[in-house]
C-alpha cells in the first residue's frame, strides 16, 4: 500500500473526480459513507455523537458524516467553528443540505463550546491533511477543548492540527484521537513515533479514488499488509527435505549471553529453514545442543567469546550479532567474515555496535546486507537526527550511500532498501519492547534468505512475520506480560 504526499492526495482527489467522472460534492458523500460504515460496525446508537467542523472540506466531510448518521437514528449534535470568511464551497453545499434536515449549532466564541460529557463520542472534523500552519485562534480553543474532555474522539482522515507529512512542533495545538479514520491510504505522519498521540489507532477505508492514478504515483514510502505479506510467501512442494530450504550460520553468543544465541537459533528454525549450525564460543557448546537439539553447533577456539569463524562454505545465509559481545577478537572475526562472505547476511546486535566504531567497515559490507538496528544502534551508526521525519531520511541517506538494507526497528518497524524505499510494517505491539526480541528477528530473517528470498523479501517477510508473531503472543498473555520466547513460540511461517 502506498503512502503519498499531500499535494499527491489533491491530485488523487483531482484526477478521479475527472476521470472517473464524478463531481467533488458525490466523492465527499462517498467518503463520509465509508466512514460511518466504519463507525456503525464499530459502536451502537447508545452514545450522543457530537461532530465538530471547520469551514473547509474536512469540515464538508463531517457535515455529511453528521446528516447520515442521523438519517440512520444515531443521536447527535453537529457544531460548525465559524474560523474563516471564506468556506469552502463544498462545506457550504453541504452545509445547505444538513440543515433541511438537522440543527447545526455555531462556534463563534469561546462560550459557545458545549461542555462534553465522558459518554460522549467525538468526531473530529475541523482541518484536514492539507494544514501547513499550526492551529490558532477559536479552532486552537476548540482542539483544546476536546483534549481536555473525557470523551472518546475519533478524527476524520487525520487529526486536526498534524500535518501529513512534516514534523510538529513542541508547543502545536493538536486533536488527541483515540481513532484516526484515514481515507484510502494512509498517512506518512501515522507512521512517525513523535506523533502516536496525535493519531491513536488507525483505520484506512476505501473511498474508491483512482486505482490508476495511485498504482502509477510515484512515491518512496509504502505500508506493508497482510495482502502484501501473502504475496510474498511460498507454498512448501510436496517432494521437497532439508536441503531444498537452505543451510542457515548463525554466529552468537558470549559467556554470559547465550540466551540471545539460542532465542535466534530457536526462531531461524520455527521459521522455516531445513539446516542451522550455531558458531558459538566453547562456553556454549552445552546450551546450544541442549537448547537448541535441531541445530548443528560449531565451537569457536575461544572458551568465552567469538574469534574465528568455521568454513563458509555450507551455508546459503549467515546472520551474526545476537549475543557476542565487542571484544577486539570478534572485531577481528567480523573482519574476517567480511572479506570471505559470498551468501547473503544479517548483522544485528553487538556486530552493529562494532561496526559503528569502526564504520570503515561499513564500506566494506556486501551489497544488500541486513542491518537490524533499534533507534539507538542507527543513532551510533549514522548520528543525530532532530526529530522522527529527519531520522528517516537520514536511514534513507545511509542506506543508499552504503548499498545496505536498514530495518529500523520500532512501531511500524521500517525497511529501507538499498534505492532509498521505505517500507514500513503493519505488525507488532509495545509488548515486543523486550529483551531478546531483536534476536528473535535476526533468526527469521537469516533463515528466510537461506531459503532463498530475495534479502528485500527476506527483510519484508522476516520484519512482518516477527511482528504477527508478537500479535499472537500479545492476544495469549498480554503485552505486559510477553517475553521473547512468547514471540518464538507463535512464529506461525
Amino acid at each position: 500500500m502506498k503512502i503519498v504526499s499531500v499535494d499527491q492526495i489533491r491530485a488523487l482527489d483531482a484526477h478521479t473526480i475527472q476521470h472517473e467522472p464524478i463531481s467533488s460534492i458525490h466523492l465527499m458523500e462517498r467518503a463520509a459513507l465509508a466512514f460511518i460504515r466504519w463507525y456503525c460496525a464499530h459502536f451502537d446508537n447508545h452514545n450522543q455523537i457530537v461532530v465538530f467542523c471547520g469551514q473547509g472540506n474536512n469540515g464538508g466531510d463531517g457535515l455529511a458524516i453528521g446528516r447520515l448518521l442521523s438519517a440512520k437514528g444515531y443521536d447527535l449534535a453537529v457544531y460548525v467553528v465559524e474560523h474563516t470568511a471564506s468556506p469552502s464551497e463544498d462545506f457550504q453545499k453541504n452545509l445547505h443540505r444538513i440543515k433541511n434536515s438537522l440543527a447545526v449549532h455555531s462556534i463563534q466564541k469561546r462560550k459557545d463550546i458545549p461542555t462534553l460529557s465522558p459518554s460522549t463520542i467525538i468526531i473530529d472534523a475541523l482541518l484536514g491533511s492539507g494544514l501547513t500552519r499550526p492551529v490558532s485562534g477559536l479552532l486552537a480553543e476548540v482542539v483544546k477543548s476536546i483534549n481536555q474532555s473525557p470523551a472518546k474522539v475519533i478524527s476524520v482522515d487525520i487529526a486536526s492540527g498534524l500535518y501529513a507529512n512534516k514534523s510538529i512542533e513542541e508547543e502545536d495545538t493538536i486533536t488527541r484521537p483515540d481513532h484516526t479514520i484515514s481515507f484510502q491510504l494512509p498517512k506518512l505522519a501515522f507512521m512517525i513515533p513523535q506523533n502516536d498521540p496525535f493519531v491513536g489507532d488507525w483505520q484506512v477505508v476505501d473511498i474508491g479514488l483512482s486505482r490508476e492514478f495511485i498504482q502509477q504515483a510515484n512515491t518512496p514510502y509504502f505500508f506493508t499488509d497482510s495482502s502484501d505479506a501473502a504475496s510474498l510467501k511460498r507454498d512448501r512442494e510436496k517432494f521437497s527435505h532439508k536441503g531444498t530450504y537452505g543451510h542457515a550460520l548463525l554466529v552468537a553468543g558470549s559467556y554470559g549471553k547465550m540466551g540471545a544465541a539460542t532465542l535466534a537459533g530457536k526462531a531461524c528454525l520455527r521459521a522455516g529453514v531445513g539446516l542451522l549450525t550455531m558458531h558459538v564460543p566453547r562456553c556454549g557448546y552445552t546450551i546450544a545442543q541442549i537448547s537448541v537439539p535441531e541445530a548443528m553447533a560449531s565451537t569457536d577456539i575461544h572458551e568465552q567469546l567469538i574469534s574465528t569463524l568455521p568454513d563458509l562454505a555450507p551455508y546459503t545465509a549467515i546472520g551474526v550479532g545476537p549475543g557476542i559481545g565487542k571484544d577486539p577478537q570478534t572485531l577481528h572475526a567480523l573482519h574476517e567474515l567480511i572479506e570471505n562472505a559470498t551468501v547473503p547476511m544479517v548483522w544485528d546486535a553487538d556486530s552493529l555496535n562494532l561496526l559503528s566504531e569502526n564504520k570503515d567497515l561499513l564500506r566494506l559490507l556486501p551489497k544488500k546486507t541486513i542491518l537490524t538496528p533499534h533507534p539507538k544502534e542507527f543513532q551510533r551508526l549514522a548520528g543525530n537526527s532532530r526529530d522522527d521525519y529527519e531520522r528517516i531520511e537520514l536511514a534513507r541517506d545511509f542506506a543508499q550511500k552504503y548499498q545496505l538494507i536498514l530495518c529500523l526497528k520500532g512501531a511500524h518497524t521500517a525497511v529501507i532498501f538499498a534505492d532509498g524505499t521505505v517500507r514500513f510494517n503493519a505488525t507488532g505491539n509495545a509488548g515486543m519492547a523486550t529483551g531478546g526480541s531483536g534476536d528473535v528477528l535476526t533468526g527469521v530473517i537469516t533463515s528466510f534468505l537461506a531459503q532463498g528470498f530475495s534479502h528485500e523479501t527476506a527483510a519484508l517477510l522476516g520484519v512482518f512475520q516477527h511482528g504477527a508473531a508478537g500479535d499472537r503472543a500479545a492476544a495469549l498473555r498480554s503485552q505486559a506480560s510477553l517475553i521473547a520466547s512468547d514471540i518464538v513460540d507463535n512464529l506461525a511461517i
